[in-house]
């Protein structure tokens, strides 16, 4: 079985506060951590009314302080809104607060809509087109110091704090496999270049000391639950997050719905974002995820739920994690394909600004 890990938007639900968001969300990493998940990751976002993880090494230190050996990080931080050498100090201060458990990724978008970004990078000088200078920064910050280097981190110099690439191109993809990096791609909304990336980020993967050999991780939505109608149902939550962002921007994450008013147009524009998910029963969604998993030959598998109800959400996690632990048939799994997740173009894009994180992260 490969490692499944989750990652979280600590979603803000209509009619309720951040207070709860939070507690939610670690209610959520105290439950994956008690089923045996690898890791648990939380995504930069800024202005975004239905995302409460703007502060997200803050958030960090919370649900690692609330649970008990699962690893927790980001997924990811967006560099360009920030200087290397702070994020390397809040990052040595959690791992020495947390020692082993500690996760950096990283994405180059601004993870907001550009006026936000405009407010979080004044002063900065920096920007997506300095990403790769911004990693070779903040890594140096994170090893051993040099003899006689006159900037450190402090907490954080010496702390080896992993560091992972986020993408939903080809950019990311190439940079992690220059350095030899784990690299996770975002098809849970972006699903287009997986496969390209992929190919990539494998096919020019430089060995490091630390990552001999290319981790290739891949993040997918999954909603399970006891019956394939219920799961239906509650996936309209995404379905209706994804119709906002296309109409009005993104808005706090709304209840399902028994029927979506929408066009032609936006249905399929929504159903191409969110072609990478896992819908249904247990059964249905072991043979959807093994047939994925074989298909993109992922090391790890990242599920996000954006589910309205917890008691519901939880449940999803706990189906996931018990039809995980007994892999489905192969051959089962191609006679029940899912939908296709990845129809990549000749021609990736170079770069993105799209308004979200791990949402885009590159």
């Amino acid at each position: 079985m490969i490692p499944l890990s989750v990652l979280d938007l600590s979603p803000i639900l209509q009619g309720e506060g951040v207070s709860q968001s939070f507690a939610h969300t670690l209610a959520l990493a105290r439950h994956v951590e008690s089923l045996g998940y690898h890791r648990f990751w939380l995504a930069e976002h800024h202005n975004i009314p239905g995302v409460a993880s703007a502060a997200t090494s803050v958030l960090i230190g919370h649900v690692a302080a609330g649970t008990q050996s699962i690893r927790v990080g980001s997924g990811g931080i967006m560099l360009p809104n920030h200087a290397p050498l702070v994020i390397a100090e809040q990052f040595g201060t959690l791992e020495a607060l947390f020692p082993g458990r500690i996760d950096l990724g990283l994405g180059r978008a601004p993870g907001g809509d550009p006026l936000t970004a405009k407010a979080l990078r004044r002063n900065l000088g920096s920007s997506g087109d300095t990403f790769p200078q911004d990693v070779l920064e903040l890594q140096g910050y994170l090893d051993d110091a040099e003899p006689g280097q006159a900037l450190k981190a402090i907490p954080g110099v010496g702390s080896k704090v992993p560091l992972y690439l986020l993408g939903s191109s080809d950019f990311s993809a190439r940079l992690a496999a220059e350095l030899g990096l784990p690299f996770a791609f975002a098809s849970h909304f972006a699903p287009d270049y997986l496969h390209t990336a992929l190919s990539l980020y494998r096919k020019n993967y430089r060995p490091s000391a630390a990552h001999p050999e290319p981790h290739a991780m891949v993040c997918v939505n999954v909603v399970a639950a006891d019956t394939d109608d219920e799961a239906r149902f509650l996936f309209t939550t995404l379905q209706q997050q994804f119709l906002n962002l296309i109409r009005r921007g993104p808005q706090q994450l709304p209840p399902p719905a028994r029927h979506l008013h929408w066009t032609l147009a936006e249905q399929q524009q929504v159903g191409r974002m969110s072609r990478c998910s896992m819908v249904g029963s247990a059964e249905t969604v072991q043979q959807d995820l093994t047939n994925f998993i074989k298909d993109t030959a992922a090391d790890e598998v990242i599920a996000t739920a954006q589910i309205f109800d917890q008691t519901a959400r939880l449940r999803s996690f706990e189906i996931l994690a018990e039809v995980m632990k007994v892999p489905a048939s192969l051959t089962d799994a191609r006679n029940n394909p899912p939908q296709d997740c990845a129809i990549d173009d000749s021609t990736p894009p170079t770069s993105e600004n799209r308004n979200s994180s791990f949402l885009p992260v590159e």
